[in-house]
């Protein structure tokens, strides 16, 4: 590949070094055989995929095209919405179907269209609506035959990458979310470095194991924290972009490192509220709507916890004792005294918790590399498609 020093209107910045002709602006609509709407009625039974706005929504007995088409959301929410689909299958009318000239390349336009982002020919606010005559105006840019075949090929490789990693990703997130509940449910059981049995594990009020946590932040720390299910304690201003704290955060709570807070109110994966670890800086505050507390236990792991709470395992725990408040926001209905002396949980032995948690932790590592590996194949597709396309 090279780079051009010299751009024009019709020369990619970024190209095959054996390409170096000017592309051709065309109308979408001369170099398409038909754009139009969908004409299938739901159904979920036969032999064929039905397509929809949101991708496959059913089946059919009969298909309506055979054949490779572009499809595009045509109203709703997904609207501009790309995706390309092979074989014999049916499509809604919220959907249009691009069926572009064979001497056309169709995943060279199909990357076209994803690089112009679609969205942006959206119109109306209720129903968002993008319709076949504004992509019949479409003015788009095409190189030669086979320039647009290569093009198409290489960011064809760099989307099975990027499946790829999505697919180890979900892989990863499936095992350990088997086998944490194996662990926490004894299922799964490690043994000593003697290769003996560990002692059977106790339940513990929450309370006997930790101590809350109430020291106000009186050397006014601006480290102001939030709650993220995926982040876990986060700087506002990280999360947010912005901080939407009080202005005087002197009465949060201060916590310190592998100290915990416990957000009352539902989020994502987290039906019964989200308990997460302080473990990105050494101090931070956090709003006094939080439960704030800590180990007061020698004989505990603050990691070993920090993956039980994430398994979901105090879930039917604080069911038991919380009731969801409308007045409240979603926050559930739950005294700080039930929160400690209502709530078992059930613990190992300390060495039994260390494994367990550095073997928790290894596999969260695996997941985090391919999670880097899947942002940086995301972002590289990004650029390629800012840069390949005219």
């Amino acid at each position: 590949m090279t780079n051009n020093s010299i751009k024009t209107n019709k020369i990619p910045s970024l190209r095959f070094s054996e390409f170096n002709d000017e592309w051709k602006i065309v109308k979408l609509e001369d170099i398409s055989k038909s754009i139009q709407s969908g004409k299938d009625k739901f159904s979920n039974s036969g032999q064929y995929k039905l397509y929809g706005s949101t991708g496959k929504i059913g089946f059919l007995k009969n298909a309506s095209f055979k054949g490779t088409y572009i499809l595009i959301a045509r109203v709703g929410a997904n609207a501009g919405k790309l995706s390309v689909v092979s074989g014999s299958f049916g499509v809604t009318d919220n959907t249009l179907v691009l069926n572009l000239k064979n001497e056309i390349n169709k995943l060279f336009i199909y990357y076209y269209l994803l690089q112009f982002n679609l969205n942006k020919l959206v119109f109306g606010s209720g129903q968002p609506l993008i319709t076949g005559g504004q992509l019949k105006s479409l003015n788009i840019t095409i190189a030669n035959t086979k320039e647009q075949k290569k093009i198409a090929s290489f960011l064809t490789s760099v989307d099975n990458k990027i499946e790829q990693l999505t697919k180890k990703k979900k892989l990863l997130k499936e095992y350990k979310k088997g086998v944490i509940q194996k662990i926490f449910n004894q299922e799964m059981k490690f043994k000593d470095d003697n290769g003996g049995k560990y002692p059977k594990w106790e339940e513990k009020k929450l309370g006997s194991i930790f101590k809350r946590v109430t020291r106000k932040n009186i050397e006014n720390n601006q480290n102001v924290l939030t709650i993220s299910a995926k982040q876990g304690l986060i700087n506002q201003k990280e999360y947010f972009n912005k901080s939407v704290a009080a202005k005087n955060v002197t009465g949060y709570y201060l916590l310190n490192k592998n100290e915990f807070a416990y957000n009352k109110s539902y989020s994502k994966g987290y039906p019964m509220g989200a308990i997460k670890l302080m473990n990105k800086y050494k101090k931070g505050v956090v709003s006094t709507l939080y439960i704030c507390f800590k180990l007061d236990d020698e004989k505990s792991s603050a990691s070993f916890f920090e993956q039980y709470f994430e398994s979901g395992q105090l879930n039917h725990e604080i069911y038991k004792i919380a009731q969801e408040g409308a007045r409240n926001h979603g926050l559930l209905n739950m005294s700080v005294v039930d929160f400690f002396e209502t709530i078992k949980v059930k613990v190992s032995s300390l060495d039994e918790q260390k494994k367990i948690a550095s073997f928790l932790s290894e596999v969260d590592s695996k997941i985090t590399r391919t999670n880097g590996l899947l942002d940086q194949a995301t972002k590289f597709k990004k650029g390629l498609l800012q840069q390949m396309f005219v």
